[in-house]
């Protein structure tokens, strides 16, 4: 028996197995924790474009 064309035709079937594995892992209670995680990554973006624009201000001060 060739081992080789078994291994072939398991590997796809595993992948197709831990994928809808993972889709399930995905649906229980990560609602809360991706409103979070959003508002945290909002928050953080704010303090960038804050940060940014001061940046900019200072190069314009600094190259007058």
């Amino acid at each position: 028996m060739d081992w080789s064309l078994l291994l072939l035709l398991i590997c796809p079937l595993m992948m197709v197995y831990m994928m809808f594995g993972m889709k399930g892992m995905h649906g229980r209670g990560s609602h809360s924790n991706q409103s979070q995680t959003d508002w945290t990554l909002h928050q953080d973006y704010n303090e960038l474009k804050v940060q940014n624009e001061r940046m900019k201000q200072e190069i314009l001060n600094l190259s007058q």
